[in-house]
């Protein structure tokens, strides 16, 4: 049997707080027990938020918890040709379709729809509004002349077509701490036709990991509950792509002294500042959680 590979995957758009340490440590802690590998993946396609410095800051933090992970790590902005390759599979089935509207201009139609309905429009399990369809009815020709024209656009999967080529229902694998396992019935359809490549890059969040995990032989994903709902798009894209599923663990979130989850966009206190107020790594772990001195891997 191939040995699991577990990920740790942060973007650098900011400092690491106790969330993350704990999610590190988690996935260190799972490859540990269940005899497997431990890769760090940089998730840096928001050009304009991640910092080569904010990336320096990951590993010196990571090391600093006394984390050890497989070289070289891969960075997401190196890649887009793969994401690019990914898409194109997507466009040639007709599963997506360009979008011109604006932020404003969707929010202006829902506002509209809800007037008319007299009744909420429907959310996401982020709660933004669902895509209320404006350009799914623009002609191919016409949205070919605005490409061609360099109008900002996003790619957003038609979910009708794409639920009605994946296999129906939807499941993955859901394991506990101890390894036990879980079927779970995937509802992509509550994400509605979600953006599946960016204005400004070739790719999104959802993309990329999907297709990261696959290049990456990923077995287990152990990430935060905050990631839980992304789950049943996740496992849609790899059905449609002919990628393999991993396997999923979702993790309590760590919060602050309000019961908030830690933020980087709120300024949660990171990991650094808690060494600068004289924290030793064994404080941190012991806190999360974990053993105060990393455990040995064999």
């Amino acid at each position: 049997m191939t040995k699991p590979v577990f990920r740790f995957a942060p973007s650098p758009n900011g400092r690491l707080h106790l969330g993350h340490a704990y999610s590190a440590l988690l996935n260190a802690d799972f490859a540990r027990k269940f005899g497997g590998r431990l890769l760090l993946r940089i998730e840096d396609i928001d050009l304009t938020r991640c910092r080569p410095d904010f990336e320096k800051a990951i590993y010196d933090d990571l090391a600093w918890l006394g984390l050890e992970w497989e070289k070289p790590v891969r960075r997401q902005s190196e890649h887009f040709d793969d994401y690019r390759a990914a898409a194109a599979k997507l466009k040639g089935r007709e599963l997506l379709y360009p979008c011109f509207c604006s932020r404003r201009q969707i929010a202006d139609a829902v506002t509209r729809k809800e007037s008319e309905t007299a009744r909420p429009w429907p959310r996401d399990p982020d709660g933004a509004p669902f895509y209320p369809g404006t350009c799914k009815a623009l002609e191919a020709g016409e949205a070919a002349r605005r490409i061609a024209a360099d109008e900002p656009h996003t790619w957003r999967i038609h979910m009708a077509a794409a639920q009605a080529l994946a296999p129906e229902p939807l499941f993955f694998q859901r394991f506990d701490d101890a390894g036990h396992m879980e079927t779970v019935e995937a509802h992509p359809s509550r994400w509605g036709d979600a953006v599946i490549v960016r204005k400004d890059v070739p790719t999104s969040y959802h993309l990329s990991v999907v297709v990261d995990d696959a290049l990456q032989k990923v077995t287990h994903v152990v990430r935060g509950k905050d990631l839980e709902a992304a789950t049943d798009l996740h496992v849609l894209l790899q059905a449609l792509l002919g990628l393999p599923t991993p396997l999923y663990h979702h993790h309590d979130l760590v919060l602050d002294r309000t019961g908030d989850k830690l933020s980087k966009s709120l300024r949660s206190e990171s990991l650094a500042d808690l060494r600068e107020q004289g924290w030793e790594a064994s404080e941190v772990r012991r806190r999360l959680g974990f053993s105060p001195q990393p455990t040995p891997r064999t």
